[in-house]
Parts: structure tokens; sequence; C-alpha cells
């Protein structure tokens, strides 16, 4: 397990139990307890944690971690999500893409499609996006264009968020949206963690012809802080297998086409 993964275990932890010493966490997650020592002091040090004798505490910021501590939490599942949302995507279209990790590899997915990066007249991809990390995955990978919208960075997500990337919204036109959230829910639509997110990719849902909702099953049924959208603007919804038969039948009484992964 490298650093970051076993960070992201700690974080999760502590958002369980509130507070965990530094035996226990060594032997839940099989390291010595010099590691987790060094681990919490780290932490402490980003203000992710408080640190106690003898363990830590929670400091309530793990709700909405920082993207580089989410990266190994359902990794496999996200990538194949990735994979089959690329595939939804064609040639010549106008794509929206929010953040977050499993955006982040429709966005890997869509980088190595060579259908998507021939260079041919009319053929070429244009990607509008408000995440500086997605910007720059398919800007070293690809020969698409890329149209990011400006405004305040958030940290955690690397999202941009404000009112000068909505003015840019505003004034375009995208085939598809595809677009990672923090929640879906059949009554309660698609959600996000932070309101400054949720009015984004808002903007981005008004502007699509298509809204596709990329999440996976740890997602579906839950509830966040900021509404997005209701169920009823989105068409589509990309999950991995481990979305039970109960919740996509839901999905799918409700209008909502539900591709798994």
């Amino acid at each position: 397990m490298d650093r970051y993964a076993r960070w992201n275990a700690l974080l999760e932890l502590l958002t369980e139990s509130g507070r965990v010493t530094v035996e226990e966490a060594a032997e839940r997650l099989d390291v010595s307890q010099a590691t987790i020592r060094r681990d919490f002091d780290q932490l402490a040090q980003q203000q992710m944690i408080t640190r106690t004798r003898g363990g830590a505490v929670a400091n309530g910021v793990s709700y909405d971690l920082p993207l580089r501590y989410k990266s190994a939490k359902h990794s496999a599942e996200k990538q194949r999500i990735g994979e089959a949302a690329a595939r939804l995507v064609t040639p010549g279209t106008v794509v929206g893409l929010n953040g977050g990790t499993t955006i982040t590899e429709v966005a890997r997915a869509l980088a190595v499609r060579p259908d998507l990066n021939s260079g041919g007249e009319g053929a070429q991809l244009t990607v509008v996006t408000n995440a500086l990390n997605i910007a720059n995955e398919l800007l070293v990978r690809s020969r698409m264009k890329i149209v990011v919208a400006g405004g305040v960075v958030r940290p955690q997500s690397f999202e941009v968020v404000g009112p000068l990337g909505g003015a840019l919204l505003k004034e375009v036109t995208l085939d598809i949206a595809l677009l990672g959230v923090d929640a879906l829910d059949v009554e309660l639509g698609a959600a996000s963690h932070h309101e400054g997110e949720a009015a984004m990719n808002s903007l981005m849902v008004a502007r699509a012809k298509r809204v596709v909702v990329i999440a996976d099953s740890s997602k579906l049924g839950s509830h966040a802080f900021a509404r997005i959208c209701p169920i009823t603007q989105i068409e589509t919804l990309v999950t991995d297998s481990g979305a039970s038969s109960s919740t996509v039948a839901a999905f799918r009484e409700a209008g909502v086409e539900v591709i798994c992964a």
C-alpha cells in the first residue's frame, strides 16, 4: 500500500470512528506503528487530523477529501466506468467534463482513442472543463481542443468555481456532459458536497443536449449538500456492477438509461 492509499485508509478510519490509536491503525493496515506515527504527524501538519497522545482524532474535513487522497478508492471500478463512459463520445462533438477521480478516468480513456485524435477535418473533439487536472490529462496526451472555464480553483478537487467560469459556460453549447457527482438518488437527483462545484455542474447540465452522470455504486442512493440537477435531467447513468438490481431498476423506472461497467 503506497503512502496516499494508506493516508486515505487512515482518514476513512477516522471518519468512521472519530478517533483511532496508533496500535489500532497499525493492526488494521498491517504496517508498523512507526509508519502510522509518521503518517499521523504528516496528516496533522496538513491540518487533516488532530494528533493526540497515542493516536489521532478527525478534524471533520475528511467529509470532502482532497482529490489526491481519493485516487485509491474503488480505483478498478472507476477505470471500467471511465472506459464505458468514454465510448459514449463521438468524434467532432463538444463534451463537458467536470472534475473528480472518476472523470479523470474518463479523460484518460478519451485521450487514447485514436478516432478522437485524428486531427482530420471536422473530427476534432472539443472538451469544455472546469477542472485543471482534466485539462492537463487531455493536453499532454491528445490533439483535442480544450476550453477551460476561469475562476477560483478549489485545492480539494482542482475544479474552478465562481462567476467567471459561469459566464463562459453560459455562452457555450455542449453535445454531451459527462459529470462526476458525490451522490445520486432517484428522489433527490445528483448532488455535490460543495455548492460552488454544484453551481458549475448545473450550468453544464443546462447547456448540454445530453447529460450523463458517472458514479460508482457507492454513491448511488446517497445524498450530498448541494443539488446539481433533478433526476429528470439525467439521460444516462454509468456505474459499476456493484450496483444492486433494485437500485438499477429504480433508476430505470425513473427514465434513466443505466450502463453497468
